[in-house]
């Protein structure tokens, strides 16, 4: 198969690409390597694939209507896994605007791309942002998410009933993916794990938000991928029991699947970070702060539908995840 990776320079981006080249398929990938954080590391994950026979690179803009137009017309991808979007839920506080141009507009363009090209199944990145305000636990793809509680998750969600629009107006099979805080090596700087690694090793005090309180279902980036391919090749089928009286938000009469995909296992942040400190064999120093804008206290997958759907449920321990990605940390910044 012949696969679009929108992101490919991404953390996700990245390790699906890899995965779809080792088992044979082609992979054509798009990123505009941006410097929301360190492109190097970009550029790094980049090398590794461009050694890869069957991966070709396109630096563009998924907001560049023209050139992803272009880009569709000329690579025809059998399917397109959209993974790119402007990231992290405290900065859609100071640049609302990237969220817009990538998230959105980036996403329509790659939805017309789809209509247009005899795209067989689009697999659409979400995330355990959207369900913002729910508290019932564990969160559900069935539960309504009708709350974001920041700009991010405002357009992920909007990115889910874009998708469906299309799914019903023109047929195009879509699975949109909720992904629960992804890690592992490779990882996004941004991210806790990375950070927290970063500074310890430095001696420099981390920040613990919410006084310590919060809780994630994180899930290590193998387990992730897992779940993107198998979703993949089982394209989306319509609903044959949906009721508009009853709506299910997970399906639809149209050919549209929406899964969570997480660990299945809430960690506290306090669990967390001890078992970092037991990976690098040091104690971090903690600065203990309020819960911050758009941040949720807990979030916990319930990942029923896509072991009943493909097969599959994230298992990677959290110990055995952060040691991973302390040996590659290690290993790549000496």
């Amino acid at each position: 198969m012949k696969f679009l990776v929108t992101g490919a320079a991404g953390f996700i981006g990245f390790h699906t690409a890899m995965r779809l080249l080792d088992r044979g398929d082609t992979v054509i990938g798009v990123d505009n390597v941006n410097s929301y954080y360190d492109p190097a590391l970009k550029e790094a994950r980049l090398a590794k694939l461009e050694g890869r026979n069957g991966f070709t690179f396109h630096r563009l803009n998924i907001a560049d209507v023209l050139a992803m137009a272009d880009l569709f017309q000329t690579e025809r991808p059998n399917k397109v896994i959209h993974l790119a979007a402007q990231a992290g839920v405290r900065y859609g506080q100071e640049n609302p605007n990237a969220y817009i141009e990538s998230n959105i507009v980036g996403t329509q363009n790659i939805l017309e791309g789809c209509r247009h090209n005899g795209v067989q199944h689009l697999v659409l990145a979400s995330s355990s942002s959207v369900y913002g305000a729910n508290t019932a636990m564990p969160f559900s793809v069935h539960h309504n998410v009708d709350h974001p509680l920041s700009l991010y998750a405002a357009t992920k969600k909007a990115n889910e009933l874009t998708a469906h629009a299309y799914a019903h107006l023109y047929g195009l099979p879509v699975t949109a993916l909720r992904f629960f805080t992804v890690y592992g090596p490779w990882g996004r700087p941004d991210m806790a794990l990375f950070t927290f690694t970063r500074k310890i090793l430095a001696g420099e005090p981390i920040d613990v938000f919410n006084n310590g309180h919060h809780a994630r279902d994180f899930t290590y980036i193998d387990d992730i991928v897992e779940g993107v391919l198998r979703t993949a090749d089982k394209i989306a089928a319509p609903n044959p029991n949906w009721s508009g009286a009853t709506p299910d938000p997970a399906t639809s009469t149209a050919p549209y699947r929406l899964y969570n995909i997480g660990n299945n296992n809430p960690v506290a942040l306090m669990d967390f970070i001890a078992t970092i400190e037991k990976a690098l064999g040091r104690e971090a120093k903690k600065v203990f702060l309020p819960l911050q804008p758009g941040d949720v206290a807990e979030t916990f997958a319930d990942v029923d539908d896509l072991v009943r759907d493909v097969g599959f449920k994230p298992a990677t321990p959290l110990d055995e995840g952060i040691a991973r990605f302390v040996s590659w940390y290690r290993g790549y910044y000496g």
